[in-house]
């Protein structure tokens, strides 16, 4: 299948389990995954840790679930929160996910949470865990 974008190129056999041929094969399937090359993933987690407020991440959050179909969940550990490693970053598991975009993501959010305490502090009061 052509695309009129250029594609992320296959992981080395056995290093991944993103099911990209499930995902080329179909073509009524979402392609919009196959966008984000290596450079544009460098490029989204650089981003990713400039961000300096909640509103921001939403911001950024949105765009990636309308140009990727990338679905990012955080939520507060159910246990007690100390450090940024108490929250749930997942990604939404689809079809041409790469392992390490997985991995990527969740840690450049963190990186930028640990930047800027006050998202932490935000994500935790719209759960009302402060008491606000």
């Amino acid at each position: 299948m052509d695309f009129p974008f250029p594609i992320r190129q296959e992981c080395p056999p056995g290093a991944c389990v993103c099911n990209r041929e499930v995902l080329l094969d179909d073509p009524q399937a979402d392609h919009r995954i196959l966008r984000l090359t290596l450079q544009e993933e460098k490029k989204l987690v650089a981003r990713l840790e400039q961000v300096a407020s909640l509103e921001e991440l939403r911001r950024m959050e949105a765009r990636m679930a309308e140009l990727l179909g990338i679905e990012v969940t955080i939520t507060p550990s159910a246990n007690e929160v100390r450090t940024t490693r108490g929250f749930r970053i997942e990604l939404a598991d689809r079809p041409g996910l790469c392992r390490k975009t997985r991995q990527n993501i969740p840690a450049a959010i963190r990186r930028s949470m640990d930047a800027h305490p006050e998202i932490a502090y935000a994500i935790l009061d719209q759960g009302d865990l402060l008491g606000g």
